[in-house]
């Protein structure tokens, strides 16, 4: 058993899907997660700028002796996959939220088209693609950057019936109608939030698949199998930082994880690594 919080990070809100999953999954584990919201999004960053972000981030993770990192930012755990300076052994242990969700959407899917929502950092690593097609080499990989998605999502523009955010998601999105797939992964883990809209637009044959979620799921069978769960009866704690405004991080919070949130959130400052 170890009762060491587990450690969740994402560029900005966005992770606090997994988040709210991990809570359900896992009552009795401590949190802590990092909202890098002063340098939201990732997605629009050369690479070598997001590796700088990512190892700052997991630096202030380990800080508060966490034994998991989980990295909820699917343009951060692109990177990470192609970056030599996080390859090896790290303690305390990572992972992030590709590798999850594209074997959720290979078990899903009936007709192997698979869709991938993400930023344009995301898209160009091909990151998904790969793993997609590690697991089922027949796989048709179809994808597309939702620049827009996440400054909607950070702004509240979440509304299934919200104009300018069904505008972009029907541009978006028309490429994989096009292509028919069944099976689309919500590759940014603001883009849950955005579910009930891309359903609506999608249909109901086509599975949605939630990168935080899953990841959230991967964490849960992880910590199981190396018997480090907490053993504590109460309900965990959840400790929120952001590097920008606290005030207009909580009013996200309540957002992802409702007005029931117990935790605290607070503005933490990031060293260079």
């Amino acid at each position: 058993m170890n009762n060491s919080p587990i450690g969740v990070f994402d560029s900005g809100v966005g992770g606090l899907t997994c988040v709210k999953e991990l809570t359900k999954l896992l009552p009795h584990e401590d949190i802590v997660y990092l909202g890098d919201t002063a340098r939201v999004p990732y997605g629009t960053r050369s690479k070598e700028t997001i590796a700088e972000y990512t190892a700052q981030d997991m630096e202030f993770l380990r800080g508060h002796n966490v034994k998991m990192i989980l990295v909820a930012c699917g343009t951060a755990s692109s990177v990470i996959m192609s970056s030599p300076e996080f390859s090896g052994n790290t303690e305390p242990s990572y992972s992030g939220v590709v590798m999850p969700a594209a074997h959720a959407a290979c078990a899903s899917t009936k007709n192997g088209r698979i869709g991938v929502i993400a930023t344009g950092a995301t898209i160009r690593s091909g990151s998904y693609g790969k793993v997609i097609r590690s697991i089922d080499p027949s796989a048709k990989v179809i994808g597309k950057a939702c620049p827009m998605f996440v400054p909607l999502v950070e702004n509240g523009y979440i509304s299934k019936d919200c104009a300018p955010t069904r505008y972009f998601a029907e541009e978006y999105l028309e490429c994989m109608k096009r292509e028919q797939v069944d099976t689309l992964i919500l590759g940014c883990t603001h883009y849950p939030l955005l579910a009930d809209l891309i359903s609506d637009i999608m249909g109901d044959g086509v599975k949605l698949i939630s990168a935080g979620a899953e990841l959230a799921r991967f964490a849960v069978k992880t910590l199981t199998y190396s018997d480090e769960l907490a053993d504590r009866e109460e309900q965990g704690s959840q400790k929120l930082y952001c590097t920008d405004s606290p005030e207009l991080f909580s009013e996200n919070v309540e957002r992802f994880l409702g007005e029931s949130f117990t935790g605290t959130v607070e503005k933490c400052v990031l060293t260079a690594h």
